[in-house]
């Protein structure tokens, strides 16, 4: 199972994630759900940083399949939008293909 934490700031508003695990929904280079939410993920991380000059930690271990993500500075608009985008997009995975594989905290 996937499990996606979400960090807020002090406003209540998404300021990053982590994600841990794997899907377990079909064997490896097959598994769709993984590569659903790596995709939103890495896509994310890289928006907030070609569209914003916001700062942020990332870290990155692909074996565990984990990634931890977190706006350090004051948030800007545009980031605000693509981590709420973010958070849309793996909640409609959440529902989609239910909790047995991927759980928002």
């Amino acid at each position: 199972m996937i499990r996606v934490s979400v960090y807020r700031d002090k406003s209540g508003r998404v300021a990053g994630f982590h994600c841990a695990g794997h899907a377990g929904y079909a064997a490896r280079g097959q598994d769709i759900i993984c590569a659903a939410v790596s995709a939103l993920t890495m896509t994310a991380v890289n928006a907030v940083e070609q569209f914003s000059s916001d700062t942020f930690s990332y870290r990155e271990d692909e074996k565990a399949g984990e990634m931890d993500f977190k706006v350090t500075s004051p948030m800007s608009e545009a980031s605000e939008l693509i981590l709420k985008s973010l958070l849309l997009g793996l909640s409609m995975i959440e529902e989609s293909y239910g909790r047995k594989f991927i759980r928002i905290d």
